[in-house]
Parts: structure tokens; C-alpha cells; sequence
């Protein structure tokens, strides 16, 4: 039961519906910008600058409710199992008051994008965007508490599988609000933030539908026995998830706002950056699945006071994630032309393409090690440190590292796009050594507590 082959089978088990589940996701953002580049290059613009503000402010959110699946995780190898449906409970109203927040920021679109001075017709479709799309935002927050309900209790197959219903709703709701059809006006950029949110709405419903038919969690009766607002058991959730949240901010903004520094610097600067930056978001995935693996599992051996078998499963889970970053990184070398191939055939863009693909390689490494070292220590519920160390090798190191090499001739020449990314694998590489660190700190003190209680 607890050798090291069962225990990466496991982590595989558990990371490859959430894997899939991401490839679904991102799936949806191609095919939204691809549907609305069929309009006008307008409207595909209106959907980057409405997601540009959608998702870091609904992914924060998203991340205080990421406290749940160690919260439930712990609580089944503890064998609480009567614990989990008030937390469920608790989350679900924490998700609805976030939601609405969320939607009170959204309503708040034109004075927003007033502040990114943009073209007229742009910003009309981007306020358009963010108008319907804000509708989606209790129903992704409630599909979250979902999730991590099921999540921590070691089943991802839901996620996965809902993931392709969102899918499979997607690409019809664009079709119709886009482009007009069904007797519907034809919204073009816009019309993607109505498919985002009924996309939502149908994840959210799927998912409960699934959790009110299915045998496998019928001893949890979740959707009865509602209790009042505990102000306490909501308190506990976002202690843990607010830095978790925070976190998540601050990385995401960390890339937007490279983004806009590079943008001066011409098309040719940004397009290379935009490919190396994609490219890095969809290997990104691998990471993250096996992390949140590693949250689960060692969360749940935690409950159990297994404290020996939960650091084990920390260190297979980083040997696994080396050993993926290791060939990833292998194949983005030796392909780095061919990957930019499938973004562009520019010529100019092809070659600083190459280039920084060479920096997207070693960023694999520390990004895969900061990303797995995080989840780990998430599992273990110690997520204060997280933020700061976020804080301090993100925005400190990376983005400090990435303005002097990329922008100044303080050290050397400025280096444009490819500073960013040697200011990107700095901050990482902090992070990953820091994280490591604070990990080892918090298993020791654990292994000393278990020898005293002994």
C-alpha cells in the first residue's frame, strides 16, 4: 500500500483527469479566440482584453475556495468524514458572496477599461465582453466548491468529464452569439463572454446533478442538512485560501504585466514573447495536474498522522516532476523551430521565437519545482509563507530582474524580451529554492512533534 510504485500510480491516477480537464480548458480559450478572429481582428483583441481582466480577478477568487480540497482531504484521512458536508456547506455560501463581489467588479467595466486607453470600437466590445461574461462568475465559483469537494476526496474523473461538457457547450454558444444565429443578434467578441457563462452555468449544474445521482458519495448527503452562516468555518477557509489566492495574483499579473512593458519595444518583440508565453502556458499543465495530485494525497496521509508517508509522497512527486520537466524541456530545445512554426511563419518572429525557447526550457525546470514544492505545501496546509515567498521571488526578483536586463544598459545591453524571461527563471528559480526550504522546515517540526507525542 505504501511503496513508492503505488504511490506514483496513485499521484498519475489523480493527475490525469485534472490534466485533462485543463487541456479543456484551454481548449476553450483557443477556439473563443479563433471564433471571434473569423470577425474582425477587433473582436478577437476584445476577447484578450476582456479575459486580461476576467480571469486574474475571477482566478483570485477561485484560490481562496483551493483551500477546501486540503481541508477535505485532511478530514478524510482523518476519518471525519461528518466534518466535510458543513465545509462543503460553508463553501458554497463563501462562493456565492465571492461571486457576486466578483460581479460587482465586473459591473465596473467602463471605468476599467477607461484606464487602458483603447480604441474606440475595441472598447466597445470589450465592455460588451465583460458586461454578460460577469453572469458566469457565481456559477464557476460554486462549480469550485464542487470540485474540490470531490477532488479531496481522491476522484478528479468528474472534472475531467465536465470539463468537455463546458467543451461541448462552448463551441455552439459561440457559434449562435458570435456570428448571430437562432434568431439571436450577432455580438461578435462580445458574444463570446455570453458562451463563457453559460458555460459555467452548465459546468455548475453538471456537476451537481452528478453529486445528487451518484452512489459513490451518497453517505455525505451533501445537499442536505444546510446549517446558518458559520462565520468561524468561513474564517478558516480564507486564512488558508486568501495567500493562496494572493499567490495566484500575483503570478498571473507578474506575465501581464511583462506584457505591457515589452509593448513598446514593437510587434516583432511582443509576437516572439507571445509564442515562448503560450507555448510555456500549455506545458504549464503537466506541473500543475501532478500537483494538485500531490495536494490530495498529502493532505489526506496528514489526516491520517502518516507524516513519514506524506513526505515520501513529496519526494516522489518531485522526482516525477523533474523527470517530466527534464523531457519537456529536451523537447523544447531540440523542436523550439518547429513549435514556432505552428504559431507564425514570420521570419523575424520565428527566429526571436527560437531564441527565447531556449529560456522556456530551463524555465520548465524551476517553474516545475516551484509548482509541485507549492502543492505540496498547500496539502500540508501551510500557505502564509507561500504568498510571501510568491511575493518576494515574483514581483522582487523576476520582475526587478526582467526591467534592468530587459529595458536598462545598468548591466549589460538592453535585451528586450529575452531579459524578461532570464528575470522569469530568476524569480522561479527563488521561489523553487525558498519553497524547498520552508517544505523540509515544515516536515521536520512535524517528524519532532510525532516523536514527542511518541
Amino acid at each position: 500500500m505504501h511503496s513508492r510504485l503505488y504511490q506514483a500510480k496513485s499521484l498519475i491516477r489523480l493527475a490525469l483527469p485534472v490534466l485533462a480537464a485543463q487541456v479543456a480548458q484551454t481548449m476553450m480559450g483557443f477556439i473563443d479566440t479563433v471564433m471571434a478572429g473569423r470577425v474582425s481582428a477587433t473582436d478577437m483583441a476584445a476577447v484578450a482584453v476582456g479575459t486580461s481582466i476576467w480571469l486574474p480577478t475571477i482566478l483570485f477568487f477561485a484560490g481562496i475556495l483551493m483551500a477546501l480540497t486540503p481541508m477535505v482531504s485532511h478530514h478524510h484521512g482523518a476519518r471525519q468524514e461528518r466534518k466535510i458536508r458543513p465545509l462543503i456547506h460553508q463553501g458554497i455560501y463563501l462562493a456565492v458572496v465571492c461571486g457576486l463581489l466578483a460581479m460587482a467588479i465586473f459591473t465596473q467595466a467602463e471605468w476599467i477599461l477607461a484606464q487602458m486607453d483603447l480604441d474606440p470600437q475595441l472598447f466597445e466590445l470589450s465592455r460588451g465582453y465583460l458586461t454578460v461574461v460577469l453572469w458566469g462568475a457565481p456559477p464557476f465559483l460554486l462549480f469550485q466548491v464542487l470540485r474540490n469537494f470531490t477532488e479531496g476526496l481522491s476522484w478528479t474523473l468528474p472534472s475531467m468529464v465536465i470539463g468537455f461538457v463546458g467543451l461541448a457547450i462552448n463551441i455552439p454558444a459561440n457559434y449562435i452569439f458570435i456570428y448571430g444565429h437562432f434568431g439571436m443578434p450577432a455580438m461578435g467578441g462580445a458574444g463570446c463572454g455570453v458562451a463563457t457563462a453559460l458555460v459555467f452555468w452548465g459546468m455548475f449544474l453538471a456537476m451537481a446533478l452528478y453529486l445528487l445521482v451518484t452512489k459513490r458519495f451518497s453517505e455525505y448527503q451533501l445537499f442536505q442538512g444546510w446549517k446558518r452562516v458559520n462565520l468561524s468555518l468561513q474564517g478558516a477557509v480564507v486564512k488558508l485560501g486568501l495567500p493562496i489566492a494572493l499567490a495566484l495574483f500575483f503570478e498571473v499579473t507578474l506575465f501581464a504585466v511583462v506584457a505591457v512593458a515589452i509593448a513598446p519595444l514593437g510587434p516583432v518583440i511582443v509576437a516572439g514573447h507571445q509564442v515562448a508565453a503560450n507555448f510555456s502556458g500549455l506545458i504549464f499543465m503537466l506541473p500543475l495536474a501532478l500537483g494538485m495530485a500531490l495536494t490530495i494525497r498529502v493532505g489526506y496521509y496528514l489526516g491520517r498522522k502518516e507524516f513519514d508517508i506524506a513526505a515520501m509522497v513529496a519526494r516522489i512527486g518531485l522526482m516525477m516532476g523533474l523527470g517530466i520537466a527534464v523531457i519537456t524541456a529536451l523537447a523544447t530545445v531540440l523542436f523550439r523551430e518547429q513549435i514556432a512554426l505552428l504559431y507564425t511563419t514570420d521570419s523575424e518572429v520565428l527566429i526571436l521565437a527560437g531564441q527565447l525557447m531556449l529560456l522556456c526550457a530551463i524555465y520548465q525546470l524551476s517553474d516545475t519545482v516551484q509548482v509541485v514544492t507549492a502543492a505540496t505545501l498547500r496539502g500540508y496546509k501551510d500557505t502564509t509563507a507561500l504568498l510571501w515567498i510568491s511575493l518576494v521571488s515574483y514581483w522582487g526578483i523576476g520582475l526587478t530582474t526582467g526591467i534592468v536586463l530587459g529595458l536598462t544598459d545598468w548591466l549589460v545591453p538592453a535585451m528586450g524580451a529575452a531579459g524578461f524571461w532570464i528575470g522569469f527563471i530568476a524569480g522561479l528559480s527563488a521561489a523553487a529554492l525558498m519553497l524547498k526550504i520552508r517544505l523540509k522546515g515544515v516536515q521536520r517540526r512535524l517528524a519532532l512533534a510525532q516523536e514527542s507525542a511518541g
